[in-house]
């Protein structure tokens, strides 16, 4: 039960945070957002550090490491350029992949056994969320081009998710290291990883004067529900529950982003209702 209302927290968390993270966009790039929420997120969560045995837990804290960098510096670089393109809800409507991908991939890797609701869960939410993606609602003034990057990114956020969930699962099955502990590893390589990559941006940041004191406190809400505790809900997730129903739980965010589409002017119609709640029904199959 502990990660199932993980899981619930993670989605509702990541949901709320999205959707300031596309609002602010309009000030920010996609990467100095993210470099502005992991550096922030890394310096609530610095007092850990001091938990963590570097020495003895080398090899663990490399591969944490190299999941920080792909799922939070490039994932969710791709994932808040998704968001200002293409919005919120689309944007976690391609989250309908990860749950068949890391069900297989988590059998393959990890030699996770499944029982056969799982896959079938697994399979009526990815059917359920493709078919919210295949709902005609993109904004007409919405060019081909601009929807192909957003679709891309948002596709390339998912398998960055995904490699980076079965790097922190097999920490957790190999290691004793807690999720405060993996949580703050994976945002200082990211934080460092993006300062590193794109200095100039991060520099900028502190220069950019066109973000008021609302800004800045969005930003701050957002990094401490998305950021710190909506990563930290996931490797909770990750450490009790298989990969493969870790994230079929994790893939109900289209289901809470319903919530916010009108705020966001984006059309929802029946079958957009319609599938987002069978996608949910697969949750539940797949629990049961």
């Amino acid at each position: 039960m502990i990660g199932f209302f993980a899981a619930i927290f993670a989605v509702l968390s990541w949901t709320f945070a999205c959707s300031i993270w596309r609002r602010e966009s309009e000030n920010l790039l996609p990467r100095q957002i993210n470099i502005y929420k992991n550096v922030l997120a890394s310096i609530f969560f610095l007092p850990v550090v001091l938990t963590i045995s570097w020495f003895s837990d080398a090899f663990s804290i490399f591969i944490l490491m190299i999941s920080g960098i792909v799922g939070i510096s490039i994932g969710d670089t791709l994932y808040i350029n998704s968001l200002k393109i293409i919005g919120t809800r689309k944007t976690l409507s391609f989250e309908a992949l990860t749950p068949i991908i890391a069900t297989a991939l988590g059998a393959l890797s990890l030699n996770e056994i499944y029982p056969q609701k799982v896959w079938i869960g697994s399979l009526i939410v990815s059917f359920s969320l493709l078919m919210i993606v295949r709902q005609n609602t993109f904004p007409k003034n919405d060019s081909r081009d601009i929807n192909i990057l957003g679709i891309s990114c948002a596709l390339g956020s998912v398998f960055c998710a995904v490699l980076a969930a079965l790097m922190s699962r097999f920490i957790f099955i190999s290691s004793t290291l807690t999720p405060l502990q993996t949580t703050e590893i994976r945002l200082l390589s990211s934080s460092i990883f993006l300062s590193l990559i794109f200095k100039k941006d991060f520099l900028d940041l502190f220069k950019n004067r066109s973000l008021t004191k609302q800004n800045h406190l969005s930003l701050i809400l957002s990094t401490l529900l998305g950021t710190n505790f909506g990563i930290l809900s996931q490797q909770i997730v990750f450490k009790f529950l298989p990969i493969g129903i870790a994230w079929t739980l994790l893939s109900l965010s289209p289901v809470c982003a319903l919530f916010i589409s009108k705020r966001e002017d984006d059309e929802i119609n029946n079958l957009t209702i319609f599938y987002s709640f069978l996608s949910f029904i697969g949750v539940a199959f797949a629990l049961i």
